[in-house]
Formats: structure tokens, C-alpha cells, sequence
């Protein structure tokens, strides 16, 4: 389907190309045209390369949780919970 006219030195690099990457033409073509596609892509956030937002994570948390003391209390509470055996104070 695609029919191209190379210059003697562009098709000089096609063929060192093949030969080093032991592939076909028609494979180098979609390899590099999947890879300049993902380029013009826009970027995903860090949350979205981890799959997103977990959906229920503040569902239950109390209401005052943005001022610092009362998380740090909620933290403590949740790891004495979680490991009662060890001694966090």
C-alpha cells in the first residue's frame, strides 16, 4: 500500500537498519510510526499510569482530615488497629 522514493543515502540507512535490527522494511515502518504516534500523544498523569484514582478511599474518613494533627491522630489510630503488638509512641 505504501509506495516510497528514497534518496541513495536514506535507503543506505534502511538498509544497515534491517540488517542490524534483523527486521522487515514493513515492520521498521510500523514499529516507527507506532513510536512517533505515541510521541504525539498527550502524557499521562502518574495517577492515571497506576490506573486512576482509587474510587473509595475517603469514603468513611472523618470530615476534618485536612488539618495536620488530626491526620497524623488518624494515622496513629489506624496503624495501632492494624499492628497492635507494636508500640508506636
Amino acid at each position: 500500500m505504501l509506495n516510497i522514493q528514497l534518496d541513495q543515502e536514506t535507503e543506505a540507512y534502511l538498509v544497515e537498519i534491517l540488517f542490524r535490527e534483523k527486521t522487515t522494511s514493513d515492520e521498521l515502518i510500523k514499529h516507527l510510526l507506532k513510536e512517533r504516534w505515541s510521541s504525539l500523544q498527550p502524557r499521562q498523569t502518574i495517577v492515571e499510569r497506576l490506573g486512576g484514582h482509587p474510587e473509595h478511599l475517603l469514603e468513611d474518613a472523618p470530615p476534618n482530615l485536612s488539618e495536620r494533627a488530626n491526620r497524623k491522630k488518624a494515622i496513629a489510630e489506624y496503624l495501632e488497629k492494624k499492628h497492635p503488638q507494636h508500640n508506636l509512641q
